[in-house]
């Protein structure tokens, strides 16, 4: 075989080589550098670097090589046109330096070539689409005088070519793998246990519970308060579960008139009742495979918990109108404000239901009975709520101890509704104690029953309060209404009931 066809054959070698390499994986580094490694053996270059722009620091950087250390591919970045690198970039054609040794434009920055002389430097653009993204080199000692430098300029333009597809590949590879963990985040970030915030004894004790049960196929109920984030941590249940690919399904018993309840949960068939122009899946159907959450399972009609009992035995149902027996590999999660074993005893809750919703019961604490979680829970809601709105309003310390002592019957909920209108009505940077509303800057209901009465206390409280605004604000009704929430002519009007105006 001559040495033109033998070489031809390596050429071809080389060229197999770089593209089954560059399929083999979306790790960039590693089969760039594979490739550059194939250059060597096949084509007898001595060294490559593969460079690409960085468009965040507007350098070339090399991202693999043969024949360099890390400190030598570390110190190997150029900017556009800076070096023979550099202006390959920039002019996307191919240089050549015969003899880097008598060429000053070749800065050797990688500090590789200690004896520059007798080395050809070949450089190529790295191009997709006429844009240049990169630059491919390589080192070359020509021993065979036969083989011209615009053959090895041909191989390298053509395996520069490849780089180049692979490179856009990986870019929207990772692109799109980002988008993907940010969507997961967004999922997990919205409903998993870090996000939820609790630093108390009693909030621990439900995450502790939410890490053992989620894995497990248990039935699970949550005891609460309205407000308390019963919700919540049943979503943080299902995104912690082998189930978190499949659906998510809330459907709350006491927002739906009852003749409608059978329906939404087991769905319908056409015909079934007047209106049912279509079949209709129900939210059973729909939570397949999945999680679904029977939220105040409390109103459930008692003529309906035998189907839903059924459902957590034997997995099956019935649509409204329809004789085919339906599977489903549903878990069940159910939440309730309500005393169910009250409910169970009074005859308006069965008892084996309950049993069988029972298994693992997780009791959310009351916002009143986790205080020290308040100022955390404060200070999310601002950031969130300034976000939000584009403000940067902060909040006095005497603001939050006030709020720490408030009662919050409508638990978290309540506090993130008026952590959310403080905000947005604030006329200035710093929320103070003033701004809040007067009923929490009652004492406790313990303290004022040691006065005369409730209302005596509130009395004083609001006098105290309308009086502060009015000196803060000279005496200026308009504006007091307004620092304290309520309208001018209601101001004027306890001005005369408390007979303040004597005090301006």
């Amino acid at each position: 075989m001559s040495y033109s066809l033998a070489r031809e054959n390596r050429i071809l070698n080389a060229l197999l080589e770089v593209s089954r390499v560059l399929n083999s994986s979306f790790d960039l580094e590693k089969n760039l550098s594979r490739t550059m490694r194939v250059l060597g053996d096949f084509l007898e270059m001595e060294r490559g670097s593969v460079f690409l722009y960085d468009q965040n620091t507007k350098e070339l950087k090399i991202v693999a090589a043969q024949g360099l250390t890390k400190e030598q591919i570390d110190r190997g970045k150029y900017k556009i046109g800076e070096g023979i690198v550099g202006r390959v970039l920039e002019k996307g054609t191919p240089m050549v330096i015969s003899n880097v040794g008598n060429e000053p434009l070749f800065m050797n920055k990688t500090g590789s070539r200690i004896g520059k002389n007798g080395i050809s430097f070949l450089c190529v653009p790295i191009q997709f689409k006429g844009e240049s993204i990169g630059v491919l080199s390589v080192d070359k000692i020509f021993k065979d005088r036969d083989i011209t430098v615009d053959e090895d300029i041909r191989v390298l333009e053509i395996i520069s070519s490849i780089i180049a597809q692979y490179v856009i590949l990986w870019k929207h590879y990772r692109e799109s793998e980002m988008e993907r963990e940010n969507l997961k985040l967004q999922l997990k970030g919205k409903y998993s246990l870090p996000n939820i915030i609790g630093n108390s004894d009693k909030m621990q004790e439900v995450f502790e519970a939410v890490h053992r049960v989620s894995d497990s196929k248990a039935t699970v109920i949550l005891y609460g308060e309205s407000g308390t984030g019963k919700e919540l941590i049943a979503k943080a249940i299902h995104y912690m579960s082998p189930r978190s690919k499949f659906p998510f399904i809330k459907f709350n018993c006491a927002s739906i008139p009852e003749g409608l309840l059978e329906s939404e949960l087991f769905g319908h068939e056409k015909g079934a009742f007047t209106g049912a122009i279509i079949a209709r899946k129900g939210r059973f159907e729909l939570a397949d495979k999945g999680t679904i959450l029977l939220d105040e399972i409390g109103d459930l009609p008692l003529n309906l918990q035998p189907k839903i009992l059924r459902v957590l035995q034997e997995k099956e149902f019935e649509r409204v109108g329809g004789e085919k027996t339906i599977k489903v590999d549903v878990r069940l999660l159910a939440a309730t404000s309500r005393n169910l074993e009250e409910l169970v005893s009074k005859g308006k809750f069965r008892e084996d239901l309950f049993y069988r919703l029972n298994v693992v019961p997780i009791f959310m604490p009351p916002l009143r009975e986790r205080k020290e979680d308040i100022s955390l829970l404060v200070e999310f809601f601002l950031k969130k709520f300034n976000r939000e709105n584009n403000k940067d309003v902060t909040i006095s310390p005497d603001a939050v101890r006030i709020l720490t002592d408030y009662h919050w019957p409508g638990n978290v909920r309540e506090l993130e509704n008026t952590i959310e209108r403080l905000i947005v009505m604030s006329a200035s940077s710093v929320i103070r104690a003033s701004d809040l509303p007067v009923t929490m800057k009652l004492p406790p209901y313990e303290d004022v029953l040691k006065k005369e009465s409730l209302k005596t206390g509130i009395e004083d409280i609001e006098k105290s309060s309308i009086l502060d605004a009015l000196e803060k604000t000279g005496w200026v009704q308009a504006k007091a209404a307004r620092l304290i929430g309520i309208t001018p002519r209601q101001i004027g009007y306890k001005i005369k009931k408390y007979n303040l105006q004597n005090h301006q």
